[in-house]
């Protein structure tokens, strides 16, 4: 009685296609969210347990604050003439 019933169930689950993709997507969506989801946790966690610094190396990087501005300084802007710009290009290499 049982194997008939389980028969029945089996042969709706291969004639509804719904049944027989849908639903295997559908859990397949949902678990893998819940699965990245602890995953991204774990990382964050092992990211805040070992990303503290030394305290002397912060204050360090805290007394050497460098700006976008100073980074991406152009020389070659402050030239008036072309000759000014062969000396700078000659006396960088």
């Amino acid at each position: 009685m049982r194997a008939a019933m389980a028969e029945r169930i089996w042969q709706t689950i291969k004639r509804n296609k719904t049944l027989q993709y849908g639903v295997p997507m559908l859990l397949l969506i949902i678990g893998g969210s819940f699965g990245l989801r602890e995953f991204t946790q774990i990382r964050y966690d092992a990211h805040k347990r070992h990303g503290k610094i030394d305290p002397a190396l912060e204050e360090k990087i805290k007394k050497n604050k460098v700006s976008l501005e100073s980074e991406y300084e152009d020389p070659l802007q402050e030239c008036s003439s072309p000759h000014e710009i062969i000396l700078l290009w000659e006396n960088s290499s």
